[in-house]
């Protein structure tokens, strides 16, 4: 077995694994639209505002990878008793596998940072926030609701953001804590003194990071090892993962121990969030019982996957499988995800100023009816996602004998097409839960149909999308296929 094919092997046993995360979690919010003119008050652009996102971002996005692996974390934090902080805790109630406490305190305002974009561009980002460290009620809510969760994970991870919820104290007593029940400790730091985490297991900093806390360069390789050797000696810590871009990450054990990993991206397209990728991957693979080394290779194939995605991105068990079995389909992403995972790449994607179509059907058997209305479709915008209906689903709209494909199968054929960029199956005998969820900007049927009758059409250009109607080829069925095919 290769030493890809044996991390590979890992992957599965991530599943269910529980890890606790305490950290500073935000409100990622990304606001699209158009800038045609310069307004008349100063010379900055008018942005025609068209569409609003908003995702869990900080200690948040790396609760996100841990889901999209399989995990099963806790996550505490805190925020402000405010809208906001009322938004941020509904979106967390909706990742059902994330046992989430968040602890209100008065007067803080929770953090949101807002990206303005247009025509795939930022203009400007604006912060909301209050970076103060927490008040002594709220730091003892926070430690003793953390010693309750330790009880029931394996690996605990501290994700410093620097928006006040980790105190030094919160810190001290939080690491002791795991420490005395046998846990480790991965620490995502943030600021110049890194002795605040005195006795972590692990200390996770990227290469400016590093040079910083330490006052050393951190250019070269050994550069690099020189300065985790003196955050080992100065900080009480076991290891240090060094995080280096595009020259991958270096791993410095205590006991002298050295890795460098060189970096697995082919293509690098954004770097945001890659951080809490790393972390998320290595705390998930430790508490499935992965040795630091091996779960440190983990962490950075899937660093190698986050950043050859657009924005902010959480990487999935199929899609670490893929890249450490070398599978490139879409710059490492699989064309075929669950709704969650296709939500999240469809956020990214509008991010860049891109607009999405959706068609669905049964494309059962695949015939040049099927090619042309995907063709036209795919016309219409700049990424192309076709919700595919389930064997099950299949059954019941044409009868027990159908489907002749598998889904898996259809997903397969489907997504090796060049028109096509991403395929989710739903089980529902129509797709309106995925419209709702990824709100396309251009609805596709086939002519056959009248907007009246298109599923979801009447949503779309409610929010101002369009429905359009596919020229049908002539002569194409796949259930006359069938038949000729029964005779």
């Amino acid at each position: 077995m290769t030493d890809k094919s044996a991390l590979a092997a890992h992957v599965d046993a991530l599943r269910d694994t529980r890890v606790l995360c305490v950290g500073d979690v935000m409100l990622d919010r990304f606001v699209y639209g158009d800038a045609e003119r310069i307004s008349p008050e100063a010379p900055i652009p008018v942005l025609r505002i068209v569409r609003k996102d908003t995702m869990l971002g900080g200690a948040g996005n790396v609760v996100r990878n841990m889901v999209a692996l399989g995990a099963r974390p806790a996550f505490l934090s805190v925020r402000g008793d405010d809208p906001e902080g009322r938004e941020l805790a509904a979106l967390l109630a909706e990742q059902q596998t994330v046992d989430a406490h968040l602890v209100a305190e008065p007067h803080r305002q929770t953090t949101v940072k807002t990206r303005y974009f247009a025509a795939g561009q930022q203009l400007l980002r604006a912060d909301r926030e209050t970076a103060a460290p927490l008040g002594p009620a709220a730091s003892d809510e926070i430690v003793e609701r953390g010693r309750r969760l330790l009880d029931h994970v394996t690996v605990v991870v501290l994700s410093d953001y620097g928006k006040g919820a980790l105190t030094p104290e919160v810190v001290a007593r939080l690491i002791e804590a795991a420490r005395d029940r046998g846990l480790p400790v991965i620490v995502d730091p943030k600021g110049s003194d890194y002795a605040r985490y005195r006795g972590a297991t692990l200390l996770t900093p990227n290469r400016r990071e590093l040079a910083e806390a330490t006052h050393m360069p951190a250019g070269t390789d050994g550069q690099v090892v020189d300065a985790a050797r003196h955050l080992l000696r100065t900080c009480g810590v076991e290891a240090v993962l060094a995080t280096r871009s595009q020259d991958g990450m270096t791993l410095v054990h205590s006991s002298g121990e050295v890795h460098h990993l060189p970096a697995e991206a082919r293509e690098v397209f954004d770097v945001s969030g890659a951080g809490d990728t790393v972390v998320a991957t290595l705390a998930t693979a430790l508490a499935a019982g992965v040795p630091l080394t091996e779960a440190a290779k983990l962490a950075n194939a899937a660093a190698g996957v986050v950043v050859g995605k657009v924005g902010t991105a959480v990487i999935t068990a199929a899609d670490l499988v893929a890249a450490l079995h070398h599978q490139d389909v879409l710059s490492g992403e699989s064309k075929v995800d669950t709704l969650d995972a296709a939500a999240d790449r469809v956020a990214r994607w509008r991010r860049h100023g891109l607009k999405i179509g959706f068609t669905n059907g049964c494309f059962d058997l695949l015939h040049p009816g099927h090619i042309s209305l995907l063709v036209q479709a795919r016309a219409t915008c700049d990424r192309l996602v076709v919700g595919l209906n389930s064997d099950a689903s299949v059954s019941r709209l044409k009868g027990p004998e159908r489907p002749v494909q598998s889904e898996a199968g259809r997903a397969l054929v489907l997504a090796s097409l060049v028109t096509v960029d991403l395929v989710v199956i739903f089980g529902e005998d129509t797709p309106i839960r995925l419209i709702e969820t990824l709100r396309p900007d251009v609805l596709v049927k086939g002519a056959d149909y009248t907007e009246e009758t298109v599923v979801g059409a009447g949503l779309v250009r409610s929010y101002g999308g369009r429905v359009v109607l596919a020229d049908l080829a002539a002569g194409h069925s796949t259930t006359a296929i069938i038949a000729r095919l029964a005779r």
